[in-house]
């Protein structure tokens, strides 16, 4: 009897002790800096962590050589984000002039911008930034009495809605030794339109010119929307290597450095760009005898 109840006595205290032990396992996680907090994993907003545009490389630039180009012409066009199938350059939560900006204000790799076409007149970002809002003069009148004074006020530009245009200027070359006709991005350039107060355009201003080869690195770890399938990332990178994109020509190079606007109007414009894009397209197969 003395035997039981001394086995019986053991199993309590084992008990007691698993108890105890499995209270202190339940409780929250003591830390030196702050009270007891629970340990739980960032929320995501996806079945997993996306990590495939984070680790994604940028191969470099094939070189030919001077000598294999036999044949190249200098081409600018341009990016209407209205289109169908440049939506994705309008995507409301991160449109495509809301990267370049945001990559051109990056305080660890900030991207060079330039004022003009040929990278030669570099540009400071507080240049660009000045360009995001406007001042008018507004007259206000004083309701007790009646005098009206001028007041200065700032209207920040929307430039997500704003900028409808891209311009693009590329170059394409026929590469002797391997019998191909290529084509390289050379610049990318956001262009806002210039209104009155009544909110008619007049003209048009190009904010900056970007260097597109530095700009690929950035480019590369931004995703686009892809319509068809979420699981399917494609960046920006992507985009403008595989050409997923519509644009027509604006300008080819020239001896007068005209554009076609200058030179045509009208039906005699769209059938002008039409006429070149041929030409370039049938290029690399009139060279060939079948």
């Amino acid at each position: 009897m003395k035997l039981t109840a001394k086995v019986f006595g053991l199993f309590v205290a084992i008990f007691v002790a698993l108890g105890s032990l499995n209270a202190q396992t339940m409780d929250p996680v003591q830390t030196e800096s702050g009270p007891a907090t629970n340990a739980r994993p960032n929320p995501i907003d996806d079945v997993v962590e996306s990590t495939i545009t984070a680790r994604k490389r940028v191969l470099p630039y094939d070189q030919p050589r001077e000598a294999d180009i036999f044949w190249k012409k200098r081409v600018w066009r341009v990016i209407d984000v209205r289109e169908k199938m440049n939506q994705p350059f309008a995507f409301p939560k991160r449109p495509f002039v809301k990267i370049l900006l945001e990559a051109i204000n990056d305080k660890e790799r900030p991207l060079r911008i330039f004022a003009d076409e040929e990278f030669k007149t570099e540009m400071d970002t507080s240049q660009v930034n000045g360009l995001l809002f406007k001042i008018d003069t507004v007259p206000i009148t004083d309701p007790v009495t009646y005098e009206v004074r001028n007041e200065i006020v700032r209207s920040d530009i929307d430039v997500s809605s704003d900028v409808q245009r891209i311009r693009v200027k590329e170059m394409w070359f026929f590469d002797k030794e391997s019998s191909t006709m290529q084509v390289r991005i050379i610049g990318i350039a956001p262009v806002l339109p210039i209104k009155v107060s009544t909110g008619e355009k007049v003209g048009e201003n190009i904010m900056f010119w970007i260097y597109y080869p530095d700009a690929r690195e950035a480019l590369a770890r931004e995703r686009v929307f892809n319509e068809m399938n979420d699981a399917a990332p494609m960046t920006w990178e992507d985009v403008f290597e595989n050409r997923f994109f519509s644009s027509y020509i604006t300008k080819t190079s020239n001896v007068k450095d005209l554009r076609l606007q200058d030179q045509y109007k009208g039906r005699d414009l769209l059938m002008e760009a039409d006429k070149i894009k041929n030409e370039i397209f049938n290029f690399e197969h009139d060279l060939w005898t079948y």
